[in-house]
């Protein structure tokens, strides 16, 4: 019985996975199709990629088949291997920065005693802005340096206050109001026989 070789052509080509083959016979004519798939690619993009379609009668496909297929199942299996080496890496990539993110994270919790002081002082200073008193709630608004984490946003609350009252923080006195002006003595109160320390002058009661 006569050999064929098609299986030790099938061999050196280099590739992973499965090589479907399916042959069409159409009178002389046959068309034949060359589908690589890798069930190991998670990647559904594969399924995107087309098969090889060859057609031709048995002499042109005996003489062109796998030199036409060699190279593009290279390319096929390649692909595929690198789809799924990039799935991994993404993988690999979202463990690690959750690990890290989880590592540099410090968790506050309601139980922690700066954190609940620096809400009830916080508190504190809401309410008094709501009820208008906007004086005392800049007073109650904590240090910078008491919270430094809280520093930029303790600063701008201050700044918000102190915006809504007086720039005079400290109740310092009002300007005093204006002295009563004396009447200059003129020709036309000259019946008017004082002095300017209000004395009757002693000469016009002679």
């Amino acid at each position: 019985m006569a050999t064929t070789n098609f299986f030790a052509q099938v061999a050196a080509i280099p590739f992973e996975g499965c090589l479907n083959i399916t042959i069409r016979k159409d009178g002389e004519q046959q068309t034949v199709s060359v589908l690589l798939q890798n069930e190991g690619c998670g990647d559904t993009a594969k399924n995107h990629i087309p098969p090889l379609i060859l057609k031709g009668n048995t002499k042109e496909l005996g003489e062109g088949f796998f030199p036409a297929i060699a190279e593009p199942v290279q390319q096929a299996s390649a692909l595929l291997l690198n789809m799924e080496q990039f799935l991994k890496g993404q993988e690999n990539a979202k463990k690690h920065c959750a690990m890290e993110k989880k590592k540099t994270e410090k968790p506050v919790t309601a139980t922690d005693p700066k954190a609940g002081k620096y809400d009830n002082a916080m508190a504190k200073v809401d309410a008094l802005e709501a009820a208008g008193d906007f004086r005392e709630a800049w007073m109650k608004v904590p240090q910078p340096n008491e919270f430094p984490e809280k520093a930029e946003e303790l600063r701008s609350r201050r700044a918000s206050l102190s915006a809504k009252f007086s720039p005079d923080l400290f109740g310092a006195a009002q300007s005093a109001e204006p002295l009563n002006e004396v009447e200059p003595n003129t020709k036309e109160n000259a019946t008017d026989h004082t002095d300017a320390q209000g004395i009757p002058d002693e000469g016009e009661g002679q």
